[in-house]
């Protein structure tokens, strides 16, 4: 009671309270990020190694358990370690004690694949370091389509273009784009030709690795002139690799294009993306960190009429999903319940008690609780999700029930002829 004894003590150093209260919650509204989930970190790190054209049996007996095992004596609080062995792909799945600093995890696990890349099969790539997080899913999705470009044409502007025009909007990520053809040099092997010449496949492969060389060259300096030098170690046309020399059969030069074809062509396509019938392209943006997710999906759909004016003619760019929508509404709702719940308490009170001075009270004591909530969810580094607004909506039910329950016993005190204070 003694909060109360203050409050009719010092009753302006509470209106004062309360001016303070809504500036602070207005405040905290404005800076408090907002997403779909909270901010979890999974204690789960995942490392994926790719090496196109290895079977299983060797991406499990050369890669995944050696990656193992290295993983296991060289991190720390390790609590189980999972692995799955495709062909060309080994994810290896690294679960961690719940109380580990996941940060510190993850920079061990990287650490650790860079130092045993040297003991993997020679061109080995550095693997992905996936860090799992309740709140990385995608904000936006978008669809590039088009009745004149190509599958590639759409991928090569959706990867090369659209991405770095938008990764200039903080706190996003953008994965691969989904869908399209990706460029690929290919050399198609006739191997008739390569019986015929008595050339093999490795032969073939180790010509055009020794002649697709971009080597260091430097300047010649002659009279008052530098020149640039350029060697002659790595084609300008694809084309021009068909012209290197393989080997000698009997004093005659076998070159590429006697047993293979060298062509710019596309990798084999593994997914597809479709709309209204055409195919297409679709890109994800993600939220990373601790930026806001409302930020994120305006800055973005504001950018929207300048990468379409940008665009090539025939390519249709569309917003097809926006996950900002979902935060919207949920603060919608909890702005409109606490609205519904305030009018409705006051028109209840002030049909039965007949007292405008309490119904401006309940009406009052609503929203600047909820304020206050906000306020101290901001200072705790929280955001304003599905779970926060949940709850808020929830408690705005208890502040009803609280408010219509005090003004009422207020009132049955005064009915009993105590004085006002007292009551």
């Amino acid at each position: 009671m003694w909060i109360v004894r203050l409050a009719l003590r010092r009753p302006y150093t509470f209106i004062v309270m309360a001016v303070l209260i809504v500036m602070l919650g207005v405040a905290s509204i404005r800076k408090t990020p907002t997403d779909i989930f909270p901010n979890i970190d999974i204690p789960v790190v995942s490392i994926v190694w790719t090496y196109a054209g290895l079977s299983t049996e060797e991406m499990e007996r050369q890669i995944t358990t050696f990656s193992e095992f290295s993983t296991s004596f060289a991190v720390s609080n390790i609590k189980k370690i999972e692995s799955q062995t495709l062909n060309g792909v080994a994810v290896i799945k690294v679960s961690f004690q719940p109380d580990v600093d996941v940060a510190s995890a993850t920079a061990q696990v990287t650490g650790v694949a860079q130092t045993i890349l040297r003991r993997m099969p020679p061109g080995t790539t550095p693997p992905f370091i996936v860090r799992y997080n309740a709140g990385s899913v995608p904000i936006l999705q978008m669809s590039l389509s088009s009745d004149r470009h190509s599958e590639a044409e759409l991928y090569d502007y959706g990867i090369y273009r659209m991405r770095q025009q938008l990764a200039v909007v903080q706190g996003t990520t953008f994965p691969l784009p989904y869908g399209g053809s990706s460029r690929q040099v290919s050399v198609d092997l006739d191997p008739q030709k390569l019986l015929a010449y008595g050339v093999a496949p490795q032969e073939v492969n180790a010509a055009i690795n020794a002649q697709n060389l971009t080597l260091p060259t430097g300047t010649a300096k002659i009279g008052t002139r530098e020149y640039t030098v350029s060697l002659n170690s790595s084609p300008d046309a694809v084309e021009a690799l068909n012209d290197a020399p393989v080997k000698q059969v009997n004093g005659k030069t076998i070159f590429v294009r006697d047993v293979a074809t060298v062509h710019d062509g596309f990798a084999v396509q593994t997914q597809v993306v479709r709309e209204d019938g055409r195919r297409g392209v679709l890109l994800s943006v993600l939220k990373n960190g601790n930026s806001s997710t409302l930020d994120i999906a305006n800055q973005i759909r504001d950018m929207l009429p300048t990468l379409r004016a940008a665009m090539p003619e025939g390519m249709k760019l569309e917003l097809i999903s926006d996950q900002s929508r979902f935060v919207s509404a949920s603060i919608h709702g909890v702005l409109v319940e606490g609205a519904i719940a305030a009018t409705l308490t006051g028109l209840l009170i002030l049909l039965f008690l007949g007292s405008w001075r309490s119904t401006l009270i309940v009406t009052i004591s609503i929203p600047l609780s909820i304020l206050v909530a906000i306020a101290a969810l901001s200072a705790l580094g929280q955001t304003l999700n599905i779970m926060t607004l949940g709850g808020l909506s929830l408690a705005v039910g208890i502040l009803v029930d609280d408010a219509t329950v005090e003004i009422e016993n207020i009132h049955r005190n005064l009915a009993m002829g105590k004085p006002l204070t007292r009551a």
